[in-house]
Order: C-alpha cells, then sequence, then structure tokens
C-alpha cells in the first residue's frame, strides 16, 4: 500500500522500500464467527483511514517515534470464508514478516485471528509469553460449532503447552471455561477488572520477564463508555490510562515481538472509536520499537 494511504498517512517523501521497514502492518479483517455485534470486517480500513490524522509527534517519547523504526502498510488481501483456511493465509504472512526480521503487527477483523498469527511464533520462540488485553477470557473450546470462534482465541494459542499468558480487564467468563482455568494455573494468570484498583504491574507483568512477549488487544477490554464500537462490549473495563502504563511497562521488562489489535467494528459518527483504535496501534508501536528522546 502506498504511504499516503497506509498506516498514519505518511508523505510520499517519506516512504520507504519494505526491506528497509521495521514494522509492517497487516490488515486482516476476517469476520467469521461473531456472535453479537457484527463488522469487524470493515475493522482495518477504519483504523487505517483513521491514524492520518494521529499526531506523530509523541508528547511521552518527545520525539516524532515512527521516524526511528519505519514501516510499510501491506494491501488487504482476498480473506478465504472458511476460518481454518484463512488462519493459514494469515499464518503465512505473518510467518514471511517475521523472517524478514520485521515487526508484524495485525489489524483485525475478529479476535480469532489470533490463532493464526500466534503460530509462527510458537514455532520460532520455545517459552513465548502472550499479553491480552480483553473483557472476555477467550478460554472456551470452541463455540456454537466453530472451533476458532472467537470466543476460542486464547484457548487455541494455548493449544501450545510452551507459552505463558497474561489476561488483563477480565469480566466475563463461562462456568465451561472454569476448568481449563483451573488446570492450567501454572501459565494462565487472569488479572480481572473487578480488581483494577488493586493491581500491582510489577507483579502482573513477572510471569512475562526474561520472554519474548506477543500482545494481542481485543478493544472491548476498554470501557464500554470508551469503545462503544465493538461487538460485544462489557462495563467495568480498562480506560486509556490504564492500557498504556501496562503496555509501556511490559515493553521496558521484556521484548514485544509482534501484535494484534482486533474487534473494531466502526460505526457511523463515532469515528472517536477508530481514532482509539488507531492511537493505539501507533503507541504500542512506539513502546516496543523507539527510545524516548
Amino acid at each position: 500500500m502506498s504511504s499516503k494511504k497506509g498506516f498514519l498517512g505518511l508523505p510520499k517523501e517519506e516512504a520507504i522500500p519494505y526491506e528497509y521497514a521495521d514494522a509492517v502492518i497487516i490488515p486482516f479483517g476476517l469476520e467469521a464467527s461473531v456472535s453479537y455485534g457484527g463488522g469487524t470486517a470493515k475493522g482495518p480500513k477504519a483504523m487505517l483511514k483513521a491514524s492520518h490524522q494521529v499526531e506523530l509527534f509523541d508528547e511521552e517519547y518527545w520525539c516524532e517515534p515512527y521516524r526511528q523504526f519505519g514501516l510499510v502498510t501491506l494491501k488487504h488481501p482476498e480473506i478465504n470464508d472458511h476460518i481454518p483456511k484463512a488462519l493459514q493465509q494469515l499464518e503465512k504472512i505473518v510467518k514471511q514478516v517475521l523472517d524478514d526480521g520485521k515487526f508484524p503487527f495485525v489489524f483485525g477483523g475478529e479476535h480469532s485471528i489470533t490463532a493464526g498469527s500466534i503460530r509462527p511464533f510458537a514455532e520460532r520462540y520455545n517459552n513465548l509469553a502472550i499479553l491480552h488485553f480483553d473483557a472476555h477470557a477467550d478460554l472456551r473450546d470452541g463455540y456454537e460449532g466453530e472451533h476458532y470462534s472467537h470466543a476460542a482465541a486464547l484457548r487455541r494459542c494455548l493449544d501450545y503447552e510452551h507459552i505463558t499468558l497474561v489476561s488483563v480487564g477480565i469480566r466475563n467468563i463461562s462456568a465451561g471455561e472454569i476448568p481449563f482455568l483451573e488446570a492450567n494455573r501454572d501459565r494462565i494468570h487472569i488479572f480481572w477488572g473487578k480488581d483494577r484498583e488493586l493491581w500491582n504491574i510489577e507483579a502482573m507483568l513477572a510471569p512475562l520477564k526474561g520472554k519474548p512477549v506477543y500482545l494481542t488487544f481485543d478493544l472491548d477490554g476498554f470501557d464500554g463508555s470508551v469503545m462503544p464500537a465493538t461487538g460485544t462490549p462489557e462495563p467495568g473495563g480498562l480506560f486509556w490510562p490504564d492500557a498504556v502504563k501496562i503496555i509501556r511497562a511490559a515493553a521496558e521488562a521484556c521484548e514485544i515481538v509482534g501484535a494484534d489489535i482486533n474487534e473494531l467494528a466502526p460505526e457511523k459518527h463515532l469515528h472517536a472509536c477508530d481514532f482509539l483504535a488507531a492511537k493505539l496501534a501507533y503507541k504500542i508501536l512506539t513502546y516496543a520499537l523507539a527510545k524516548p528522546e
């Protein structure tokens, strides 16, 4: 995609070729198993459009971070209607980006994308950890007959027994997920939304230290008042300062090696939600790849 149409809408004179980019944006609007509100197929396009309004100067880092890590945006592929085949498509794309020594950043689409994007990381790192922001635990072993449902996103990641999971902001879990959670307490660490005032970020991130970390951010992790443009909004969630404080601390404590943002379901006249998702992506890239000046 041209730099002008891609993430952040950079002018033509600042475009860089793929081989010199450190970060690659991968739009992948898979929408095949949503179970409440729809619209996630339009999420990547909305994020890219809104990103053109994101201020490039970061007051935290006192610089324009993108200049430290050049980026490119891939064109949106034709996605297979069959979820397992779609995830194989995404796996292949992410693997190529990772093999090229770059930071893959997937813009979803529904949360089931993570089950595909995680595969190359799981194969590369024998001590991989996932930092997961969400309203839902996503530990079901399939949902409504779909093994790769968005409601099973993290369960499919944990099919890899060497992966450790830290989930933040969870405030919705089904009775059917509890046995799996209790049987895997050694590698699943949940920080419930109801306990937000008691969170200790250092303790929260302790299971991630010394490990490569993949960050997945389901936008319903934010409180429904902040992010209504998502298929399954939940009250009692995160606010912007909560999220960025944890992400920055994670980037300082370990190496974030890849990421995705998912479950944006754009709504007319709610462009603030698209903008929030786009700015969050820029913040994640900044914390993972840039240094403060």
